[in-house]
């Protein structure tokens, strides 16, 4: 009965290693799994070494450099505003009618700040006129007061910058629709209005 009962436990006694066994190997298949995709993940997260060296040279170096001219080429817009709005009456078409705007130029730099100083007196004199000049029906829709916008970035671009006068004396100069954008080295670059008020 002895032998029995020995060959009884032996013969349980394998399942339970069998169930340890694949418990032992199911925790370590998780940790590999957890372990490979934390891997993964780090080395897609993971950045590039920037002091990598190629044939000599420093990329690092040159990102840094390009970097430096990407913020310089966009430094921070400057503005000229006039002192006063700009009030005028418009030409009479059925009844009068009265503008009233508030004139900003985004100049290319802070050294065309400068420049327009000298000429205040001048533009103002001229914005006056092309004011002047408008019927309130021209002015009613956005693609007026862009055309008006455009009209006076021109004016005081070549009050600025006067066109060069080409050889053989004076040519008929044709009246042409200013672009929407100004030259990219015209010094007045937009004319904005923060306020523009008919009535």
């Amino acid at each position: 009965m002895a032998d029995a009962k020995k060959t009884e436990t032996e013969g349980e006694a394998p399942p339970p290693k069998k169930k340890g066994k694949l418990i032992i190997f199911i925790a370590i298949g998780v940790l590999v799994l957890v372990l490979g995709g934390g891997g993964a993940g780090y080395f897609l997260m993971k950045k590039k070494p920037v002091e990598e060296v190629v044939d000599g040279e420093e990329p690092a170096k040159e990102a840094k450099a390009k970097k430096k001219d990407k913020k310089a080429e966009h430094t921070a817009p400057s503005f000229y505003k006039f002192d006063k709005a700009f009030t005028v009456k418009l030409q009479t078409e059925q009844q009068e009618a009265y503008l009233q705007a508030e004139v900003q130029l985004r100049v290319l730099d802070p050294a065309a700040l400068e420049m327009l100083k000298p000429y205040d007196p001048e533009l103002k004199h001229r914005i006056m006129l092309i004011l002047l000049a408008k019927k309130a029906s021209e002015l009613v829709t956005a693609q007026g007061v862009q055309r008006l916008s455009n009209e006076i970035r021109e004016t005081v671009n070549n009050t600025l910058e006067p066109p060069v006068a080409r050889k053989g004396g004076k040519e008929k100069v044709e009246a042409k629709e200013p672009a929407d954008a100004a030259a990219p080295d015209a010094p007045v670059q937009a004319v904005l209005f923060t306020s523009f008020i008919i009535q």
